[in-house]
């Protein structure tokens, strides 16, 4: 079953790098914002989970905040 993944990133944070490897690693297609330049992505990311700081995943409409990798492989379904 495919899932929707997207996530909410800065080019320097640590935990978003680790997230988006995490996702290579699995071959899970991801759609990634950059919300340091897109200001737009910004608010909507605030408006969807009220958070400043980033990662901020959603996996379909499940939302994670930071790097979970048990929580990420849960949702997806990688045993």
């Amino acid at each position: 079953m495919d899932k929707k993944v997207t996530i909410y990133s800065t080019p320097t944070c640590h935990f978003c790098k680790l997230s988006k490897e995490f996702f290579k690693t699995h071959n899970i297609e991801y759609t990634d914002y950059d919300v340091s330049t897109d200001l737009e992505k910004r608010k909507e990311m605030i408006e969807r989970s009220g958070q400043m700081g980033v990662p901020v995943i959603f996996i379909d409409n499940e939302m994670i905040i930071g790097f979970d990798q048990q929580r990420l492989t849960s949702l997806l379904g990688i045993s």
